[in-house]
């Protein structure tokens, strides 16, 4: 079946009433599949599918975000293994390598999210996952700051595909009340990753090889994994469920008429400049951004941890083992966050809130609690990791609330650059003037806790209102009589109509539209 393209819209009266027969262009790519099937939905069948849809999508998301945090934290755990010593890296050089990342990160960031829409997304992925493979086996060919500098740029320009890719097909594939279920899921194997690399880590310490330093086969190891994953999702990963292998036609029907509830559509392959402006001069997008930026501010302990711990008194190899327990923290705070939050409605702003509290008690003891009291410290430490929780409920929120596939590309855009600008920012707070008790980047690091809980409340508050507002509108029936033509399974075209949620509509042009909470 393929329906008829128009270069505009025309308008065509049928028993007294307008109805449009739209340019497939401007529509979403799921139009044809669920124009004219109005009849209800099956909610057994659309369980089954979406098992279905969680069966071949879910553990390949899970493997690859592992994979990446894995490798994105390898530097950390290479400080650790001699990396510094082996490349004569400084204070400073360490942490330049930290920044080049995410500023790489940020200059490609926008790009990647052009080419997430322009190209299909599992395949584009697949692409970046393999360079990002060969840069980190690269890294153990390094033998200074100026090698180190190149395949650190290298990932980051690579790293800006993934998580907004897994965010695009989160919204493709799931319900809103499932995106927060799933992008917890994915995002908690930073927790698994910080596991078993810290296994990896400790397994690589006692490879003891004239040609090979620990660090190295640390950097191989993990990029022949990775290497492996970018096949992986090569030929298995869907680009959409409109083409998914493992769905028929029938079954792909049902995945995107399940969505229905969402109004936002699966996915348009044609950038559209008003959906970019609208995305610019939306505030909540500048709020999410800014809570991204200061959230990841404190995102740099991530290089810094095990040196933290070791300046603690900890022996390497007893380093590299707690750091087993950061991954168990997040691991289990970010699945009962992101469970309250599916559970509870329109408490996502609310849960995020609490979990931030722990951070700011951690970062108040760390600061004051007696530099001889090492394990009381550690405690300290991994009591800053809960809030995670709340930067993994605000990616699932801003899909949940951004409508119109160029302006969620472009929101996506912008929170993941701001991601970038905080964790480029954040390395330079780790001083060497500073140490050991890093008095001014712990208290900097709770400054932006505070301010994150603050635009939380400020989000929820300006959503709820423009809810009530619309609440208060008569119906705008603009979009209520669209159509497309079609061939019909007779062989004739037909004339179907097209609901308002696979129109490509932003979420301020559809009025039907309601932000969750």
């Amino acid at each position: 079946m393929s329906a008829s393209s128009r270069a505009s819209d025309e308008k065509k009266r049928k028993d007294d009433t307008v109805v449009e027969v739209s340019s497939i262009r401007e529509l979403d790519t799921a139009a044809e599949l669920a124009a004219g099937d109005q009849g209800p939905l099956d909610p057994q069948e659309a369980l089954r599918i979406r098992r279905k849809i969680d069966w071949h999508i879910l553990p390949l998301m899970c493997i690859l975000y592992w994979i990446q945090f894995m490798d994105k934290t390898t530097l950390g755990s290479a400080a650790i293994l001699g990396i510094r010593e082996a490349t004569h890296l400084s204070t400073n050089q360490y942490n330049w390598l930290g920044t080049i990342f995410y500023i790489s990160y940020l200059v490609f960031e926008f790009p990647q999210n052009l080419c997430l829409q322009r190209f299909p997304v599992g395949k584009w992925m697949s692409f970046n996952i393999a360079v990002w493979a060969v840069a980190l086996c690269a890294h153990a060919a390094c033998k200074n700051f100026a090698g180190l500098f190149v395949v650190r740029l290298i990932l980051g320009m690579c790293e800006g595909s993934i998580t907004a890719g897994f965010m695009i097909v989160s919204s493709m594939f799931y319900t809103r009340n499932e995106q927060t279920l799933r992008v917890g899921y994915w995002f908690l194997m930073n927790g698994t990753a910080q596991i078993i690399s810290g296994f990896i880590s400790f397994g690589a310490l006692h490879i003891k090889t004239k040609a090979f330093e620990p660090w190295q086969w640390l950097m191989i190891i993990t990029g022949f994994l990775t290497l492996l994953t970018a096949l992986a999702f090569w030929f298995l990963f869907p680009d959409s469920p409109t083409n998914a292998w493992f769905l028929t036609r029938e079954e792909r029907a049902i995945a995107v008429r399940r969505l229905k509830e969402n109004q936002t559509g699966v996915e348009n392959k044609h950038f559209k400049k008003e959906q970019m402006i609208e995305a610019l001069l939306d505030p909540k997008t500048w709020f999410f951004a800014l809570f991204s930026a200061l959230d990841n501010v404190p995102n740099s302990l991530t290089n810094q941890r095990q040196i933290i711990v070791a300046s603690f008194g900890f022996t390497p190899l007893q380093t590299t083992l707690l750091g087993c327990v950061d991954g168990v923290i997040e691991i289990i705070t970010i699945w009962t966050g992101v469970t309250l939050a599916a559970r509870i409605p329109n408490s996502r702003a609310y849960v995020s809130f609490i979990y931030f509290i722990p951070n700011i008690v951690g970062v108040f003891l760390i600061n004051f609690l007696p530099w001889s009291n090492k394990v009381g410290l550690l405690f300290a430490q991994w009591t800053t990791g809960v809030g995670t929780t709340g930067f993994v409920l605000a990616l699932s929120w801003v899909s949940s609330v951004t409508a119109g596939h160029t302006k969620r590309i472009t929101v996506n855009a912008i929170m993941l650059s701001a991601y970038c600008i905080g964790n480029s920012a954040g390395p330079f707070m780790w001083q060497a003037k500073y140490k050991p008790r890093n008095h001014i980047p712990w208290i900097i690091i709770g400054i932006c806790y505070l301010c994150c809980m603050g635009l939380l409340v400020i989000l929820r508050y300006h959503m709820s209102n423009e809810n009530k507002r619309r609440d208060l509108e008569p119906h705008d029936e603009t979009y209520d009589d669209v159509y497309i033509e079609r061939m019909g399974k007779d062989g004739e075209m037909e004339r179907v109509k097209v609901d308002k949620e696979f129109l490509d509509l932003t979420d301020i042009q559809n009025r039907d539209f309601r932000y969750v909470l």
